[in-house]
């Protein structure tokens, strides 16, 4: 006989709330302080909610009353902290344990109406925040001011611009509309900025091919450029330095494809064969490379990564992105693949990314598959040629000869997979 559904939810409530009020009881027992609530109130407050819920399911006057008398109970406990603390020559009283005995008394009618996810994540979410105080605090101090308004202009840019651009052509130039263009700006600004917060914040003291990995994610090229005007510096690390360019590039393939995935499928897993092959490689080559380093050399030097959410950068991609868009429209309408595969060795010298959302985005056109999948190919291999040439330019011809030498082999690679398609 199955379960009736109501005592599965009380079952969560009860779950929940228990979980809650643990987690709640546990942190307030490290800090010494009374706060009200814990392991037992909290389970109740949550029941009663969720009676009261029920009581009155359309009105909901009871639950409302129920939240009201818990309000006031907790704001006279709130003014007899507040006065204790005036005798003591405080001021500061903190409001996390009312605002936890609200959030339980929600549980209740939560689990009741909402989804089980919901619920659920929410809890877990506050035991989270509650139990992650001196780690959240350590952070907040950490975090320059910069840092939190440019989180800010992200959240502009995605939550108030995108949803106003509109989704139509607005020149027969291209099929990319301003909303499309914009997206793209996010996808790649949005996987770039997760790498660079890891850099910044999670892996700023890891290894050297930590940073390479992350550098790939966030952009080979510059990666490529950092690590070899380490390498001329320090010549101890060069070893070191030159893994580091070719895992970055290698990862590069990853980036690349997972940004296509989300606007073209298709395209991706037509890429996905050679990239995933030619990552392979380079992370292979790499691994090689490093063991070249001796222990004992000095970490490679890295230059702090600059943020990819500056309005300035973003105004740039932007522009790149429809640029790129209207020459891969106009190279395509008047010479077919061989113009488009021919502006994909051209952007290779320039950023491959505008020139490769432009083809995932729209700019197929008549097009086969095997086209784009060759002149993404094409765009990829010549970007290497450009990375070897950096590492050449910076670090010198003999130092930087085994990473050079491995980028032009995957560029090489890449050209023939084009070749043969």
């Amino acid at each position: 006989m199955p379960l009736d559904p109501l005592v599965i939810k009380f079952a969560l409530i009860l779950g929940l709330s228990l979980f809650f009020g643990l987690a709640f009881e546990e942190f307030h027992v490290h800090t010494g302080l009374a706060r009200p609530g814990g392991i037992r109130t909290f389970p109740l407050l949550a029941l009663s909610g969720g009676l009261l819920y029920l009581l009155d399911g359309d009105r909901k006057v009871a639950l409302v009353a129920g939240l009201v008398v818990l309000g006031a109970w907790l704001a006279i406990s709130y003014w007899h902290q507040l006065r204790e603390r005036a005798e003591d020559g405080g001021f500061t009283v903190e409001l996390v344990a009312p605002v936890c005995n609200v959030l339980a008394y929600l549980i209740g009618p939560a689990a009741l109406a909402l989804p089980p996810w919901l619920v659920v994540g929410t809890t877990v979410a506050a035991v989270l925040l509650l139990t992650g105080r001196e780690r959240l605090h350590a952070l907040a101090q950490r975090l320059a001011i910069g840092e939190i308004v440019t989180a800010a202009e992200f959240l502009i840019l995605t939550g108030i611009v995108l949803p106003l651009l509109p989704d139509e052509r607005v020149t027969t130039l291209t099929a990319i509309t301003p909303y499309k263009a914009w997206l793209a700006l996010l996808v790649v600004c949005t996987l770039s900025y997760a790498s660079y917060l890891l850099q910044r914040f999670v892996t700023p003291s890891r290894g050297d091919l930590t940073v390479a990995f992350l550098g790939g994610l966030y952009s080979s090229t510059a990666t490529t450029v950092v690590l070899a005007r380490a390498a001329a510096t320090e010549p101890t690390t060069n070893a070191a330095a030159q893994a580091g360019i070719i895992l970055a590039t290698a990862i590069m393939y990853l980036r690349i494809l997972l940004i296509v995935a989300i606007f073209d499928l298709p395209l991706a897993l037509g890429v996905a064969p050679t990239a995933l092959a030619l990552c392979a490689v380079g992370a292979v080559l790499a691994a090689l490379q490093y063991r070249r380093a001796r222990p004992t050399a000095p970490t490679v030097g890295r230059a702090r990564p600059r943020n990819p959410l500056e309005l300035t950068a973003a105004a740039i991609f932007a522009l790149l992105f429809v640029v790129t868009s209207i020459a891969t429209e106009w190279a395509r309408s008047r010479f077919g693949a061989f113009g488009v595969n021919a502006l994909a060795a051209v952007v290779g010298f320039v950023d491959i990314d505008p020139f490769v959302l432009s083809l995932a985005q729209g700019g197929r056109g008549s097009m086969p598959l095997d086209a784009l999948i060759s002149a993404v190919l094409i765009a990829m291999s010549s970007n290497n040629v450009l990375k070897a040439a950096y590492a050449v330019a910076f670090a010198g011809w003999r130092a930087s000869l085994p990473a050079a030498g491995a980028l032009v082999a995957l560029a090489g690679g890449g050209i023939v997979a084009a070749a043969l398609r």
